[in-house]
């Protein structure tokens, strides 16, 4: 990691014209990034499985959703909701909570 010396924030590695360089995000100040003679920038790709992706397309309400009412959908303003908690993220993390409108069928999420 290198901090932009006229702003202190935290420069990116940037590919310009072919040429690997850092710039600062904030002034945009750039700098070689291969300068000292030490290479400083190493780039990664990560390939993902198709195992690994996620993809979710459900059009029922799952058993255990239940309807409430207060909830307002962002698509038709109705008050009336499916909703159901699910662990979307790691065990650390708070559960995600689903909403479906029992109108027009809109489906949005709610991070705890």
């Amino acid at each position: 990691m290198k901090f932009c010396p006229k702003c202190n924030s935290l420069m990116t590695p940037r590919r310009i014209n072919g040429k690997s360089v850092l710039k600062c995000v904030k002034c945009g100040y750039e700098i070689d990034a291969n300068a000292g003679g030490k290479k400083d920038v190493v780039t990664t790709k990560v390939q993902h499985a198709e195992s690994e992706k996620i993809l979710v397309i459900d059009e029922e309400v799952p058993e255990r959703a239940q309807k409430v009412k207060g909830v307002v959908c962002p698509a038709c303003k109705n008050d009336e909701a499916y909703f159901w908690i699910l662990q979307t993220r790691s065990a650390d993390e708070p559960a995600t909570r689903f909403y479906k409108c029992t109108r027009c069928g809109k489906v949005w999420r709610e991070y705890e």
